[in-house]
Parts: structure tokens; sequence; C-alpha cells
């Protein structure tokens, strides 16, 4: 059983889970440099931070989206190209850095996948091999940023094709490897310990009633997900609308997200930390609203305006102040329940993972019933629109 391929998976995950380590730390520091900064001096930064990585994307190369990503994959063998890192890592420490509305799951899911691209071509590997490989890179960095190696094997298939994920079961082992010991030298790396990240309060199971309130919540979750799919689209048409350098809509989307963080602060940031501070402060009822209001605006201009990150945590930041809205006028029904409900809903809805969905958020949240959340990914998964999200998902082979 331990062949010299199980090698291979297990070197992959060593590599990806440094690499992991190595961008976790010097965002880390990067974000605690620019944080310094704070008021009217955000609009400012952000505005720099965004013509920076503008500027990167322009001179250096555009390393593409979660779609460019997604069709490399399906149409061309498996290949994830290296010479796209550099842009991307640069691009994306900007972006982040600096108080964008996206996280670095992608950057390190483009950039570990790249590195199994890479292997698999020393290695001489050849079709479902490299491409298994690609896949198994993909797990590693997104496994190690969310601490969830079966969460992070699952969302490499399913990120590809929403329909038929099981086209690619011959990564799942190799994915599972890699993701493994990606986790276990990342949280060496970053000293990660073993627990929830989010300090949501323990759930406590009250009757059957529980697994209907999830439907519910994830129905109002669902609709808050086609509001941000249709916010986007909106924005998409408006950076679009005129041809500009890339340079120019990065600093026009920092100066906007600047003067939203300055008035609503804790919109900043793709929401890692920012999810901790919604649940343990009591925010009023009418800043609840204006926060899931402009947190949606703003990952919809980080998105559309060339700034580069991942969604999946600023969407679950999103779940979390609708879960909290909702606790407003049902009290009677678990916090827990109503926030988790939310969260699923709404990433299924967008991103068409309900498996993955259910097992991250398991992991994040500590929240030990997979069944509810598993209602509630599931909702939000067949009630989202017919066209994905993402759009390279609905391409057939």
């Amino acid at each position: 059983v331990f062949s010299w391929s199980f090698l291979l998976w297990a070197f992959l995950g060593l590599i990806g889970g440094i690499t992991a380590g190595i961008y976790w730390i010097v965002l880390e520091f990067l974000t605690h440099q620019v944080a310094f900064f704070e008021g009217w001096q955000v609009i400012p930064v952000m505005a720099i931070g965004g013509l920076l990585a503008g500027l990167v994307i322009h001179f250096i190369g555009d390393p593409g989206e979660i779609q460019l990503i997604v069709n490399n994959i399906r149409f061309n063998k498996g290949k994830l190209n290296p010479k796209n890192n550099p842009s991307m890592i640069l691009s994306s420490f900007f972006c982040i850095a600096s108080g964008g509305s996206l996280g670095p799951e992608a950057p390190l899911v483009q950039v570990t996948g790249s590195i199994g691209t890479w292997l698999g071509k020393i290695f001489r590997l050849k079709g479902e091999a490299l491409r298994s490989l690609s896949i198994a890179g993909m797990a590693s960095g997104f496994t190690a940023l969310f601490g969830a190696p079966l969460g992070g094997s699952l969302f490499a298939l399913e990120i590809l094709h929403y329909k038929h994920a099981v086209e690619y079961y011959r990564a799942i082992i190799p994915a599972l490897v890699a993701s493994s010991f990606s986790y276990i030298v990342f949280a060496l790396i970053v000293h990660l310990g073993l627990g929830p990240t989010w300090n949501l309060s323990a759930y406590e199971y009250s009757g059957i009633f529980d697994f209907g309130y999830a439907v519910l919540f994830a129905i109002i979750a669902t609709a808050i997900g086609w509001a941000f799919i249709y916010c986007v689209k909106f924005f998409k048409i408006v950076f679009e609308k005129r041809p500009i350098p890339i340079y120019i809509k990065t600093l026009i989307g920092g100066l906007l997200l600047g003067v939203i963080a300055y008035y609503i602060p804790i919109t900043r940031y793709f929401g890692h930390h920012e999810i901790n501070e919604l649940i343990t402060e009591q925010f009023p009822l009418k800043l609840l609203f204006v926060i899931l209001i402009f947190k949606i605006i703003a990952i919809a201009i980080t998105v559309t305006s060339g700034w580069r990150g991942g969604f999946i945590i600023p969407l679950f930041f999103v779940g979390t102040t609708l879960g909290l809205i909702i606790h407003h006028f049902i009290p009677s029904v678990s916090l827990t329940l109503t926030i988790v409900s939310c969260m699923a809903a709404i990433n299924a809805c967008v991103t068409r993972t309900p498996m993955s969905t259910t097992i991250l958020l398991t992991t994040l949240t500590g929240f030990g019933h997979l069944i509810p959340i598993l209602f509630a990914s599931l909702t939000g998964y067949f009630l989202a629109p017919k066209i994905p999200f993402i759009s390279a998902q609905k391409h057939q082979d």
C-alpha cells in the first residue's frame, strides 16, 4: 500500500504545508503593519494597496481567478501554470493585507495546485495521474488554511463541477494524503491548535424542529446569496463599462473599499478574526443590517475591481451577520444553529459545494451535529440560481 505514489502525495503535502505556512506568516506580518493606519487613513491606504496590486498584475501578468483554475483542471489536462504564482502571491498580499474583503484561500489553492502540476511534470505523469496531483495540491493549500483535511479534499473536487464531482474520484485519496501532511506541517509552522476557529457557544439539540429551523434559516440565507450574486453582476457591469487599465480599476476599488471601511470598520478585511468580534460583541440590530448590506457590497467591489483573493470566509462573515439578525427576531432558537445554518446555505448557494461546506463548518465552528448543517447546505445548493456564480462550473466536458 505504501507505494512511491503515496510518498509523492505526502511530499506534495509537505511542500504545500510549508508554502501555506510561509504565506500565512508573511500575510499576518503585513496585515499587522498596515493595521497601524486607522480612521480616515484607511482610505488612502486601501487605494494605494489596490494601485500596487493592479501594477503587479499589469507588469508581471494576470494570474487569473478561480474560473481559470477550474478550467485548467478540467480542460487543460489538469495543468496549473506556476508562472502565474509571483503575480498571484504579490497582488494577493497587497489586496488582503490592506483590508480587502477577499481571503487567502484562492491564492493558496492556485499556488499549491501549480506545485502539484510541477511535481507531476518532474515525475513525467500524464492524464489523470497529473490531474490528480494538481487537485491534491489544491486540497493541501485549502486544508492548511481551514484545518480540515476531509473538507479541503472534498472542496477541491466539488469546486470543479458541482454536478459531477465524482468524475475526479481518482484524486480523492491523493488529496486526503496531501491534505493530512499539509495540515500537520502548517500547524507546526503557525502553532495551530486543535479546536474551532470561531467562538460559538455549544449547541444543544432541542428536538426535531431544529431541522425545520435549519431549512428555514437556509432559505433566508439563500435569498441573501442571490442578492450577493446580483450585486456582483451589477458592479461587474459598472467596472467593465469602459476599458480602463487594471491598475486604475483596482485603485478605484480601493478608494470605494476604504470609504466603506472608514464608516464601518468591521467590514474591513476578509473576516477571519472579525467573525469572532461579531459573535462576542453585542451589535444593535440596525447596525447589523448596515454591516450586512455594506459587507456584501464590499465583497462585490473587491471581486469585480480586479482585487485578488477568495470569497469563502467573507461569505461566512455575511452568514454570521445574517444569523445574528435572525436571532433578534427568533431568540428562542439556538444562536449557534442560526448562524451555522446561514453560513452553510449562503456558501453552498454561491460555490455549489454542499458536501465540503458541511464538513468545513463542523471543523471551524465546533458544531458537532452534522445533519442540521447538511440540511442547510443542501437547501442553499438546490435553491441556488440555475447559472453558477463560478461560471467555469457550468461547462460540460
